[in-house]
């Protein structure tokens, strides 16, 4: 299969792009790198409150973006957003597993509901827009086996993995019967900086580094040696990216993944680049193993296949830039 040529100043240099969670992690990076690329860039977001939303994370462009505080179950909102734009990056979602469990009916609101008013909107006012969903290893559930590619089972273990794959679904179906030229990537443990630090519940990686730029003891479920892969934010924004750019990315869905390590290992990694810190092994919590998936590594070979894109920054290099990050602005995010 040939790998389109890429050249993504090209294709976003004064388009509208609507980022959905814009405030979030990734959508506040990706908001950056596209601002860079001449895009004209408009923010959806409702500050949830449990989500990763912060005003800092735009500090910079604010003044080079628009920004609109809507919820994505918000018809009117949506319909007016949706109307000009030529790529949309749906980003926003309840992203915790816990949460998704003690509340699950809040959790398929935004998840679900969202999502359908979000397409049912470009059905309607713009079906032309490209369409790039944010996925999740979790719609995988327990693993069956490793390296995991796009083929595998759908068994998910909580609520959260079964609205997000709802979620995907919906994209495709919209994409096969109106057309709507949507696309989902699969992401794994997403890390750096602009990521939510006041709890663990949206990711364990960036939380082991707050704790060990605290110096307090980390503390593992069971014996440690779970595995599980990571990328680097600036790897998953050129996905986005490059997803949105190409036009083999449509009616497909794409498993990104990154560098993978134990627990145990990925911690002594994270104390010894910031020079403090310790770690406990302790039992899993009930609520915990339950929603315990094994080891996740991902396949990532029909994305490199199809739209030539791979992780390119390391997980050594990507901890040490996030901590770089943090130890500037702490109190945006403690």
């Amino acid at each position: 299969m040939v790998v389109e040529v890429i050249n993504l100043d090209k294709t976003y240099r004064g388009k509208k792009v609507l980022i959905t969670g814009g405030l979030g992690f990734i959508g506040s990076n990706l908001a950056h790198e596209l601002v860079k690329l001449g895009s004209d860039v408009t923010i959806l977001d409702s500050l949830y409150p449990k989500g990763g939303g912060n005003l800092f994370n735009i500090k910079g462009i604010e003044e080079k973006i628009n920004l609109n505080f809507a919820d994505m179950r918000d018809n009117a909102a949506v319909k007016q957003l949706v109307k000009d734009k030529d790529y949309i990056f749906n980003l926003a979602a309840q992203l915790s597993h816990v949460e998704s469990m003690e509340n699950p009916f809040e959790d398929l609101e935004i998840n679900c509901l969202g999502t359908l008013t979000l397409l049912e909107a470009c059905r309607k006012y713009n079906c032309e827009a490209k369409i790039i969903f944010s996925g999740t290893r979790s719609q995988y559930g327990k693993i069956v086996y490793t390296p995991v590619d796009e083929k595998h089972p759908i068994t998910p273990v909580d609520t959260n993995g079964i609205s997000k794959h709802a979620a995907e679904q919906y994209h495709l179906l919209y994409y096969r019967t109106y057309g709507i030229k949507t696309t989902s990537l699969r992401l794994t443990n997403t890390y750096g900086p602009r990521h939510l630090m006041r709890h663990s519940k949206q990711g364990f990686l960036n939380w082991f580094i707050r704790q060990t730029m605290d110096n307090e003891v980390i503390k593992i479920y069971g014996d440690g040696m779970q595995v599980r892969d990571f990328h680097y934010v600036d790897d998953v924004v050129q996905a986005l990216l490059i997803a949105g750019e190409s036009k083999k990315s449509e009616g497909e869905i794409f498993n990104l993944g990154g560098e993978s390590s134990n627990l145990i290992d990925l911690v002594r990694l994270i104390i010894k680049i910031a020079q403090k810190g310790n770690f406990e092994l302790i039992p899993f919590p009930d609520e915990r193993k339950k929603i315990e998936i094994g080891n996740y590594i991902a396949n990532y070979e029909k994305v490199k296949r199809t739209l030539g894109w791979e992780p390119k920054t390391g997980l050594e290099e990507g901890i040490r830039k996030t901590v770089d990050f943090y130890e500037k602005n702490r109190k945006e995010y403690w």
